[in-house]
């Protein structure tokens, strides 16, 4: 199932595939994440969605998990030259 889910990843833009194999890799039910993208005002726009009681592993402590999956997607858009934004859908 693992490569399935690695081939899913290469097939989406650098954005969502990195944020997809962070994410999978931090909760219980990996097989229910799933990352869609938008463009909003010329801003990529990824929204993630988890299981119910795998949201708190992606928010973290005191929100720095999320943070710092923030932080990823804003450093990887700045290599491709757009601008994005994470959003945590429950």
């Amino acid at each position: 199932m693992a490569d399935v889910a690695d081939t899913q990843a290469a097939k989406a833009s650098p954005l969502s595939a990195v944020v997809e194999v962070v994410a999978r890799a931090l909760v219980d039910h990996p097989d229910a994440v799933k990352v869609r993208e938008s463009i909003r005002r010329g801003m990529t726009i990824l929204e993630l969605t988890t299981a119910p009681g795998d949201m708190g592993k992606i928010i973290g402590r005191q929100g720095r998990t999320a943070a710092a999956l923030r932080t990823l997607v804003s450093l990887t858009a700045e290599q491709q030259g757009t601008r994005a934004q994470l959003d945590i859908r429950d």
